[in-house]
């Protein structure tokens, strides 16, 4: 069977991508599946809304060449195969014009010219958190980055990027330094930064590990210039909220395109129907109309960010937990329980009415709860319970932290059927963990199963696990009414 290009002619039911960019006017770093079904879809469905065709997207992706041997040789095309739980359809994209590999044998000059270019008007990423470069402090981690600094160093003093022999690019922050270091050399046009990740407050963070880099800059040989300056006037960093289901591609799916299709496909991703974009409102030059494709641009987008880590992602934690004990393998499996969505339910109550409390604006909090179940349950996404419930020290801070503390707040009493019950799935989980030797996904295992190895009942590891440093807000993990409440949702999990 043929491989799909630009001379497959799509069969009826396949959408194609119509009158693909004429040019690269985005610069994308982090070109993995989760870019390819979302943000590149809504760039290609704006340009087909407004017969704009300055929007093509140049994708660089950072970790190896897989995706430049996925892409180029289809001419940049690729499959979505959307797959709900009555329903599935395939589109080709072609929004993506070429796809760079800018580590060792790479192309980093490639990129570099495309960011510096004036047709360029946008940099997006979507390089998941670890792609950050920060110390656990939050801070640029400099070693991390200091190949790509020297070259940058180098650039603001020898002359235009890309017009001699670059040195591969070790992080994407790095590249990106590198590129704005070229931007601003080869003229200094505007230039919109738009981080796409599951970061907090991205387009703040990535903006602050930028400036850290510049500064950086000067203690490895770089020419006092007005960088800086320019960073200042002609260069912003919105931040977004994204959320679109993505999970891997696995050989079944790439049968049902095949099927689809008539081609074979070796770029393909799946999505789930649903797909979310808010975007801070906040652009140094032009842009595409994203809105025109259903993305929101707001002024603020942190209510978003909340309910989608208060509502959603503490849902999906709650039931990964309690879905692992019940035995469900997959998350679709856990929220079909009528035992375990009664407490997600209850957890959303909670966080409902710590989120009413906060700042105005953002989602019907009601609608989206009921969504977020909904998106759950579809069989499709694939995603299992085992590996949802990993990094648990790292997540529960953020997802069941501020709903803790909104509850605290609100009284004397606390109710143990959601945030507490999902803490007591946590601590049975990990007490499971530590006395069977079965996987413990966490950065911090080794401190969990010493806690509950020396606990010695689960009363006592209950106390031990909630008192963990920074797991919960500030006397909380200690206050009475959170461990009593914990352990008597445990009991009822042991029964």
């Amino acid at each position: 069977m043929s491989r799909l290009d630009a001379r497959t002619a799509l069969p009826d039911g396949v959408r194609g991508p119509g009158e693909r960019p004429r040019q690269v006017g985005i610069v994308h770093l982090g070109i993995g599946a989760f870019h390819r079904a979302h943000q590149a879809v809504l760039t290609e469905d704006a340009a087909a809304t407004t017969g704009d065709d300055r929007w093509g997207i140049l994708g660089v992706t950072q970790r190896s060449g897989r995706v430049v041997r996925q892409l180029r040789p289809q001419d940049g095309l690729y499959g979505v195969l959307t797959l709900g739980e009555h329903e599935r359809s395939l589109r080709v994209v072609g929004s993506v014009l070429d796809a760079v590999h800018p580590g060792a044998g790479g192309d980093v000059a490639r990129v570099l010219r495309a960011i510096a270019a004036p047709t360029t008007h946008v940099v997006t990423l979507t390089i998941t958190e670890k792609g950050y470069a920060r110390r656990p402090d939050g801070t640029l981690d400099v070693d991390a980055v200091r190949d790509d600094l020297q070259a940058a160093a180098q650039t603001l003093g020898a002359g235009v990027a890309g017009d001699r022999d670059e040195p591969p690019s070790a992080s994407a922050v790095g590249l990106l330094v590198r590129g704005l270091v070229a931007r601003y050399r080869a003229g200094g046009a505007p230039l919109t930064v738009l981080s796409c990740d599951n970061v907090a407050a991205n387009g703040h963070v990535l903006e602050g590990l930028v400036r850290e880099a510049v500064r950086a800059l000067a203690g490895l040989g770089a020419p006092s210039t007005g960088l800086a300056g320019w960073l200042d006037d002609a260069v912003t960093f919105p931040s977004s909220v994204v959320d679109r289901i993505v999970p891997a591609t696995t050989d079944a799916h790439r049968a049902i395109a095949r099927e689809l299709l008539g081609a074979d496909d070796e770029g393909l991703v799946v999505g789930e129907p649903f797909a979310q974009w808010v975007i801070e409102d906040r652009f140094a030059g032009p842009r595409p109309a994203w809105e025109a494709a259903g993305a929101q641009l707001v002024g603020d987008v942190t209510p978003y960010e909340d309910a989608k880590l208060l509502l959603l992602n503490a849902t999906h934690s709650l039931l990964a937990y309690a879905g692992v004990l019940a035995g469900h393998e997959t998350m679709a499996d856990a929220v079909r329980d009528p035992a375990l969505v009664v407490h997600a339910r209850a957890l959303q109550a909670e966080a409902q009415a710590a989120l009413a409390d906060g700042r105005p604006g953002g989602p019907d909090l009601e609608a989206y709860a009921e969504q977020v179940l909904e998106r759950f349950a579809n069989p499709a996404t694939g995603h299992l319970t085992q590996q949802v419930a990993g990094d648990g020290t790292q997540k529960i801070p953020l997802r069941w932290g501020p709903t803790l503390a909104g509850l605290a707040r609100c009284g004397a009493a606390l109710p143990d059927d959601g945030v507490l019950f999902g803490l007591a799935a946590w601590t049975a989980f990990v007490g499971h963990a530590a006395r069977t030797g079965a996987p413990l996904d966490d950065p911090r295992a080794d401190e969990l199963r010493a806690a509950v190895e020396s606990a010695g009942t689960p009363d006592v590891a209950v106390a031990a696990l909630l008192a963990l440093p920074g797991l919960l807000p500030a006397g909380l993990g200690t206050d009475p009414r959170v461990v009593d409440g914990v352990r008597r949702a445990r009991r009822s999990l042991d029964a």
